[in-house]
């Protein structure tokens, strides 16, 4: 079973401020009139008919719909709510993973049929829904692959199982892009080929597959036929912290660059002591002109202990960034990994 939060910060916005209910909602940089330069974290429902979607520039969002609702995100409490969820899920399955804030796998196997596992389903969105009034869409597959299409596919606030029998009616008209890896780039070469659905994608051979997708090749053949052999894994995501921060133009401004960088240095450090979140991985990101984006990450052998420390480190990190690449800097990120080993 997959199960994913609909437009989860959205929604849990929607919850808190019901006066937004039936209005679009977008949650991320603040779009400043058209001119901002941040990106959509999420968009509601009311909000993805004018086109605005997650990852979208927020300046483009704006233009689409300027009479939408902006929120800056408050991932501080969207986290709160997503540990509830999973631990809602947690009591459904000895077998669970999460994936993400809002997304989780459970193996279902051992309910001993599909039309179980449905029941199974529908008591988690009551459940779910009872304690957060907040609605979510669980696919339900023989594997993750076909469990997460199938959760796709029933968006949003929807249950669909497909069962073993039904995976091959199920999948072959699907459009290519529905196949997990496979994004706008791949799509024009396999359309190049008439390939145009999951059907087709099954004509190709596994050589081509592998000249087209280089490793994954045979994984996306296997897909086309239903087959995936990843495990639910009895694991949770490791929590993170991160603060990013972009710039109102860009800039080789050492002096703006890098006090922008002290400021989130300290909240992530602030943060983790308040919470009591050890950590030994930091990663640094830089986004510069053109939006090519690039990412150092280092483990360190022993606990981060001093904020001296860490505060060295991150800037070494950056400033071989930017040593690397002479463009502006658009956008400047940094993030650490918690430690519970």
């Amino acid at each position: 079973m997959h199960l994913d939060m609909d437009a989860f910060f959205a929604q849990i916005e929607e919850r808190e401020n019901p006066r937004f209910k039936g209005k679009p909602l977008v949650v991320g940089a603040d779009p400043k009139e058209g001119k901002g330069r941040g990106v959509v974290s999420t968009a509601n429902y009311e909000a993805r008919k004018y086109g605005i979607r997650s990852a979208l520039p927020i300046s483009q969002a704006f233009k689409l719909c300027p009479e939408a609702v902006f929120l800056p995100p408050n991932i501080l409490f969207y986290e709160k709510v997503s540990e509830r969820i999973m631990g809602i899920l947690k009591k459904f399955s000895p077998v669970f993973e999460i994936s993400s804030l809002d997304e989780a796998f459970l193996d279902l196997s051992f309910v001993g049929s599909f039309s179980k596992a449905e029941d199974l389903a529908k008591k988690i969105k009551k459940e779910i829904f009872e304690k957060e009034k907040l609605i979510c869409t669980i696919g339900i597959g023989s594997n993750k692959v076909i469990a997460k299409m199938a959760t796709n596919k029933a968006k949003p606030d929807g249950l669909l199982a497909v069962s073993l029998k039904e995976t091959e009616k199920f999948l072959d008209p699907l459009p290519i892009r529905e196949i997990p890896g496979v994004g706008p780039k791949t799509e024009e070469k396999l359309k190049a080929l008439n390939v145009e659905t999951v059907k087709d994608l099954k004509d190709v051979s596994k050589k081509d597959l592998e000249r087209i997708f280089g490793k994954n090749g045979l994984g996306v053949y296997e897909i086309a036929r239903g087959r995936n052999d990843d495990p639910v894994c009895q694991r949770e995501e490791a929590k993170s912290l991160s603060r990013s921060f972009t710039f109102e133009k860009d800039t080789r401004e050492a002096d703006i660059i890098f006090s922008a960088f002290e400021k989130m240095t300290k909240e992530i450090f602030s943060e983790a002591e308040k919470e009591s979140l050890p950590f030994r991985t930091l990663w640094v990101t830089c986004r510069f002109s053109g939006f090519e984006t690039k990412r150092k990450e280092t483990t360190f052998p022993s606990r981060v202990k001093y904020f001296s420390f860490f505060e060295k480190e991150s800037k070494k990190i950056l400033l071989k960034l930017m040593m690397e690449n002479s463009k502006p800097v658009r956008m400047i990120g940094i993030g650490v990994k918690v430690d519970r080993s």
